[in-house]
């Protein structure tokens, strides 16, 4: 990741552009970390998550996914990280703005989702795909998006795994406005200073107030989210998908 703060508002870039930004093991732990961080730095008011080159964040990196169905262990260690990033999202009192930049897959749609508001690109698509892996959506997604689009919505999309166009994502409620891709930043900071400018304690506790309900449901869920995504690490299916996504071919579920 990278850190640049101008006018009272730290931008964090995810800064893995040779891989999309996909996740590996340190960016899953900075992850865990940076929202903490990011709320105790006093040089900012306000807080713009968004990514580097043409993917915001297009989930977890093939080969680390590979290692982890290999090696139950080294999956069952990054967990309480994976709890870490949501409850540090949900806790984090000023707001956070998710510039969406490109593809945001899987936990990277998880993280966009639970910024306050989200401001993408009209290149961008967002979606949690995780069962086309074979994979439990255990990081975030059954929490967000039934709060967001409505339960009819959310199993459907998370059940078939779609990928949704910017404009498509808007129209529905899921993020809060398109515009064109090079003006994208340009949007984001608008918005971003008007929160700066604004009653910094009226606006971060307001925030608190309506994040209530998320922040119960993460708890409520989040144990066994992780804990369906762990067994689903396990599977056979899992393994055939990952494997079939690195050999750019169609999996062969099985259904064990």
């Amino acid at each position: 990741m990278s850190f640049e703060t101008r006018d009272r508002v730290l931008w964090i870039r995810l800064n893995r552009p040779e891989r999309s930004n996909t996740v590996d093991d340190d960016l899953h732990h900075e992850l865990s970390l940076v929202f903490e961080d990011a709320d105790r730095d006093p040089d900012s008011d306000v807080v713009v998550l968004t990514g580097t080159a043409r993917s915001f964040c297009a989930g977890g990196d093939a080969g680390w996914m590979e290692d982890k169905a290999l090696n139950a262990d080294g999956f069952r260690d990054i967990l309480p990280d994976t709890k870490r990033i949501v409850f540090s999202q949900l806790q984090m009192e000023k707001p956070l703005l998710c510039g969406l930049n490109g593809a945001a897959a899987g936990l990277g749609a998880s993280i966009a989702l639970m910024s306050d508001m989200i401001v993408a690109s009209d290149t961008a698509v967002i979606g949690d795909p995780h069962v086309k892996m074979g994979f439990v959506a255990g990081d975030g997604g059954p929490i967000i998006w039934p709060h967001l689009v409505g339960y009819a919505r959310a199993k459907e999309y998370l059940l078939l795994g779609t990928m949704l166009k910017a404009e498509q994502a808007q129209q529905i409620g899921l993020i809060n406005r398109v515009v064109p891709h090079d003006q994208l930043e340009a949007e984001v900071e608008r918005l971003a200073l008007q929160l700066a400018r604004g009653p910094k304690w009226a606006i971060r506790w307001t925030k608190t107030v309506m994040n209530i309900p998320l922040r119960q449901a993460a708890q409520q869920l989040m144990d066994a989210s992780v804990a369906y995504e762990m067994a689903s690490n396990l599977t056979s299916d899992h393994r055939e998908a990952v494997r079939a996504f690195i050999e750019k071919r169609k999996p062969s579920f099985t259904g064990n």
